[in-house]
């Protein structure tokens, strides 16, 4: 056997323990150079304003750019496996949500990605009510009306939704279900058109996430008619829930939050945790959210990786019991 020279041992060992150091020392000196948060949907929408929200004030406390990427398609797979497959070294997160992490996996069976092996999870950042909305020239004032008015005008009714399996989509599914009501799905890749053809009248109805929409709701644009959870929204109170409403039992709700790629660095993993909560303590940060109708969460990072589970076991009997399929 061929004994290596003293020297060129000495040489390898210190070779290989700078090595390791690497991750410590790129971990101790996070970040150093700008993060990107994606956003699998498209601009002006709930994951887009959260994301906005958290990088900017990421970016003033730790003096670096943080940019929010838009990659908008099929439901949030296309930004949600753009992430999975990201340097795990935490310059990329994604602002996930129940769709790509709690719905995705059931609907689409055939991912690139699992919402559970691919990702790192940072911190449950908000949960939001979805809220039923119609186009002003829809003649009610109320889910009673809309519920009679469907059944007696078959085929006149559209819903859109920000997407395929999305919450809005699925809430929407459980609303027609619940209340034996048959409406025509149109989709859209986000909330942004879906709020837009809601105002022009190409859809009828819509439920979706409540922050891009209660501003045309206040402005008059468009008119609510309830919120999905089981309580009302501190932002609309005056809004009955669907249960308040003869919608016996029904409840849904959307959440979002912060998940690097697997196998980031457990300490940055932390680090990004700990900042998160920081930012969603901030006042002007509670204040801007709630008034959209989004009750910041904040939690540690193995707090939501069970809460990610739950949520799985949760939608996939939701999607089963209804029958969805794509």
């Amino acid at each position: 056997m061929r004994t290596l020279p003293f020297t060129t041992f000495v040489l390898a060992i210190a070779a290989i323990a700078a090595a390791a150091a690497v991750p410590a020392q790129a971990a101790s000196a996070y970040p150093n150079r700008p993060i990107r948060i994606i956003v699998a949907y498209t601009p002006a929408g709930t994951t887009d304003i959260l994301a906005r929200t958290v990088g900017q004030k990421m970016s003033e406390a730790w003096g670096q750019t943080v940019i929010v990427d838009n990659r908008p398609g099929a439901n949030g797979n296309i930004g949600t496996e753009i992430a999975a497959q990201a340097t795990a070294d935490g310059y990329t997160l994604l602002m996930g949500t129940a769709a790509t992490h709690g719905i995705n996996n059931t609907l689409y069976p055939t991912l690139k990605w699992d919402a559970v092996r691919d990702f790192a999870p940072v911190s449950l950042t908000a949960r939001v009510p979805n809220i039923l909305v119609v186009n002003n020239s829809l003649p009610v004032k109320s889910v009673k009306d809309l519920i009679a008015f469907g059944k007696g005008n078959p085929g006149k009714l559209n819903h859109g939704s920000p997407g395929l399996g999305s919450t809005g989509h699925l809430s929407a599914e459980l609303f027609k279900s619940a209340a034996g009501l048959q409406m025509t799905h149109v989709p859209y890749k986000g909330s942004a058109p879906t709020l837009a053809d809601l105002i022009a009248g190409q859809i009828q109805v819509v439920i979706d996430n409540m922050p891009p929409y209660l501003p045309h709701v206040q402005s008059g644009k468009i008119r609510a008619l309830a919120v999905t959870t089981a309580q009302r929204s501190s932002a609309a109170p005056n809004l009955p829930t669907l249960q308040e409403a003869g919608v016996a039992g029904y409840e849904a709700g959307s959440w979002f939050g912060l998940l690097a790629p697997a196998k980031v660095p457990k300490d940055i993993v932390a680090r990004l945790s700990a900042e998160n909560d920081r930012i969603l303590k901030l006042p002007d940060v509670r204040e801007r959210l709630s008034a959209q109708g989004a009750e910041p969460v904040g939690g540690k990072p193995e707090e939501f990786a069970a809460f990610i589970r739950s949520e799985q076991v949760k939608w996939r009997k939701v999607i089963q019991d209804a029958g969805i399929k794509l």
